[in-house]
């Protein structure tokens, strides 16, 4: 089957089709690529064709590049993977330049045929690049569409010319929303911005009457006297245009996303060359993103293995388990959260709590959630009523009966968690599914309160629900795989990402945020600097440093868990981060909820600087530890857990362990996750930096030994878990 099919009508219009058999939506292949350019080819060669319109046989046009193509370019380059890159890059770059000239006349730009992009639908990275080689872009009116180059967000930016076109047709100013944060427009949005010529209900007949109509076809760029837009980099307006961005790529950056400096460093450059030179430019940059371990990871992580989880890749095999009414006991702010998600997702949900009022305030989380929708046209009244409707918030547990999912969500206690999960068992069906969610509490231990383990599960929501990408599925030591199924099959329907771990005190995410948060407060406890600590973090790609990220969960939370943990573990509990974060709960500093915590705030509960009292119970030492070290010390006490969670088979797939770690805490996104960044740095490095660590902070360095054992034998994680079926530990 071909990706592009090519008909030309009586009119003398090429339509040339996208539609990869098979996906729901087009994505571009190596086979692709050469037949989008035997198509143009054929079509400018042919006297009968008068104009060529690119279009799409689906609803959408497409959604971007197939990612295995970069493995494959550097591959066939075999001990030259940058000139494998680049060399497939230029092709690329004549393929599209090859629409945008259209025969054309190199010296005089006459002759040339019209070629027009009709859009059906969303357009995303390599799915505009082409229709902005094109001479015109016409888009149906779908306001779901979106518009947009959003390779920004897994690591690398626009490569195939998006990068040039969009800086030459727009200007840096206004193209750096859309290429430095991957912002995506509707169609009507699109076309104000300029990125989009018409919004048409009828694109393909719109874009075939263009190309018969004799347009000028020359783009601005190819013609003499060409101004870019907003003033070139040494023009006085382009100049303040690229000092302020660079500030501003910095400043959110913090330096550690090598695609954004790229980007920028493309932009600049070819703001200053001929177009065609520009591209070699951006392709010369794009090569060097792509080459970077960095670059790399984020690919692997956020986008391939995400993709996989979200589509089943650790599901068991058993039938489908798609959940068609869920009961969700508690109102909180999780149980609202997640009936929210639920109703979202077009799931009927039964609300309960103790109060009429408290379950009907759980229901008014969606109310409000809707009507902010509603407020930034992105729902409509019936949208709002349709959700609402699906929610019954009750204190009947009688409303349960039918309910083939349980989503307890009570208070993080043992006891209560035990009576509501018998009292519920007793009214649900014979094949219902009874997940808690919890953060901490074992779910084996929680499960002795079930007449039937086997369909107990955990589900770890992470808040706020309809924020937050995570969901962490905790499998008990009787979890049977219908339950383990069907929890991940709910998790797809709410549009979230799944994680499945076994169970164990702080399971997966827990286990690697707390030690984050007890290194920086041991800092403190030894007189590092404060400051230095909450910036070590964020410039090593922490969005919060330790301190505020306590703030943020709430101290006396801290102490609770602490408490909780040293009960459990007795002597091998360490306690040595204990006394700041209790000291601080005594007096009455519990985080931002009460005003007042590692941080001061105003009376509106806007964050201020460090509280100066933590200087003056902990004298700052004069002789502050290096930067680097600092940031070890807690990116280290976070990977080191991941990989102790790995030898005990608590994770049971590397890939879960990076994109878990990305989307539950915001672990260093750069890195690609925890063994993503173990592998850029190597294991003989990272075994021997634990070596250092452990002499000179203790034992909670130590080096472990699947980690020790692959320094000895030169593997990486994913070299010896590989990216597939082989990524599990067993």
């Amino acid at each position: 089957m071909t990706d592009f099919t090519m008909k030309t009508d009586a009119s003398g219009v090429a339509t040339i089709t996208w539609d990869v058999q098979g996906k729901s939506m087009n994505v571009l292949s190596l086979e692709g690529w050469e037949e989008l350019d035997a198509c143009v080819t054929e079509a400018l060669a042919d006297d009968a064709v008068k104009g060529i319109v690119i279009t799409s046989g689906k609803d959408t046009f497409a959604g971007g590049m197939d990612l295995n193509i970069i493995a494959k370019m550097k591959a066939s380059a075999g001990d030259d993977p940058a000139k494998g890159l680049m060399d497939g890059l230029m092709k690329s770059h004549a393929i599209l330049r090859k629409i945008e000239r259209a025969g054309m006349d190199a010296k005089t730009n006459k002759g040339g045929k019209p070629i027009a992009a009709a859009l059906p639908g969303t357009a995303l990275g390599i799915g505009l690049e082409i229709p902005l080689a094109c001479h015109r872009i016409f888009a149906a009116d779908n306001p779901k569409a979106k518009i947009g180059l959003p390779e920004i967000m897994v690591g690398i930016f626009p490569g195939m010319g998006g990068t040039t076109r969009l800086v030459r047709k727009m200007g840096a100013m206004a193209a750096s929303p859309l290429l430095l944060e991957g912002k995506l427009n509707d169609p009507k949005k699109a076309k104000a911005a300029g990125v989009i010529d018409e919004v048409v209900d009828d694109p393909v007949a719109a874009a075939k009457e263009w190309v018969l109509s004799e347009p000028k076809i020359v783009k601005p760029w190819d013609e003499k006297g060409y101004k870019m837009p907003g003033g070139e980099p040494y023009h006085p307006a382009g100049f303040m245009t690229f000092v302020g961005a660079s500030a501003m790529v910095n400043g959110k950056t913090m330096g550690v996303y090598p695609a954004a400096k790229a980007l920028l460093s493309a932009v600049y450059e070819g703001a200053m060359v001929p177009f065609d030179t520009a591209l070699k430019i951006e392709a010369r940059w794009f090569t060097n993103v792509l080459m970077n371990p960095s670059s790399e990871a984020m690919i692997r992580s956020i986008f391939i293995n995400k993709e996989a989880l979200e589509k089943g890749a650790n599901r068991p095999d058993v039938a489908d388990q798609k959940v068609k009414k869920v009961g969700v006991l508690g109102a909180g702010m999780m149980g609202a959260g997640i009936s929210l998600v639920s109703a979202l997702a077009g799931i009927e949900v039964v609300l309960i709590d103790q109060t009429q009022e408290a379950a009907d305030k759980g229901k008014s989380y969606t109310t409000a959630y809707m009507d902010k929708g509603i407020a930034r046209k992105k729902a409509t009244e019936e949208k709002k009523e349709a959700v609402l409707g699906l929610i019954n918030a009750t204190t009947d547990l009688e409303a349960l009966k039918d309910c083939d999912l349980i989503v307890e969500a009570v208070f993080e206690d043992v006891g209560v968690k035990a009576e509501m999960t018998k009292k519920v068992e007793a009214i649900i069906g014979d094949d219902a599914i009874f997940a808690t969610n919890t953060s901490t509490l074992p779910i084996t231990e929680l499960a002795k309160a079930s007449v039937r383990p086997e369909q107990f599960i955990g589900i770890h929501f992470f808040s706020p629900v309809d924020k937050m990408l995570l969901v962490e599925i905790i499998r008990g030591k009787e979890t049977g795989d219908v339950a383990v199924a069907k929890s991940l099959d709910f998790v797809r329907q709410i549009r979230k990402t799944p994680i499945v771990v076994n169970d164990e005190r702080f399971f997966y995410a827990n286990r690697c945020i707390l030690p984050y948060v007890n290194e920086g407060v041991r800092m403190v406890q030894e007189g590092v600097e404060p400051a230095l600590i909450e910036n070590a973090a964020k410039l090593v790609g922490m969005p919060l440093g330790p301190l505020q990220l306590t703030d943020e969960t709430s101290i006396d939370l801290g102490v609770k868990i602490a408490k909780a943990t040293k009960a459990a573990m007795g002597d091998a509990y360490d306690d040595t981060a204990d006394e700041l974060i209790f000291w601080m709960a005594d007096e009455g500093r519990l985080g931002r909820k009460a005003n007042a915590g590692f941080y001061d705030y105003d009376e509106k509960g806007k964050r201020q600087l460090l509280w100066s009292g933590l200087r003056d119970r902990y004298d700052v030492k004069d002789d502050q530890p290096e930067l680097v070290e600092v940031q070890h010390r807690l990116l280290f006490a976070q990977v080191l857990e991941a990989v102790r969670a790995l030898e005990e088979n608590v994770l049971m797939d590397i890939r879960e362990g990076d994109v878990g770690a990305i989307l539950g805490w915001g672990f260093a996104p750069w890195s690609g996750g925890p063994f993503s960044w173990l592998d850029i740095l190597g294991a003989p490095y990272a075994a021997a930096r634990c070596d250092e660590l452990t002499e000179k902070f203790g034992d909670r360095f130590a080096c472990p030994a699947l980690l020790r054992d692959m320094a000895d034998s030169g593997q990486s994680f994913y070299g010896r878990f590989g990216t597939g079926s082989d990524s599990k530990a067993a």
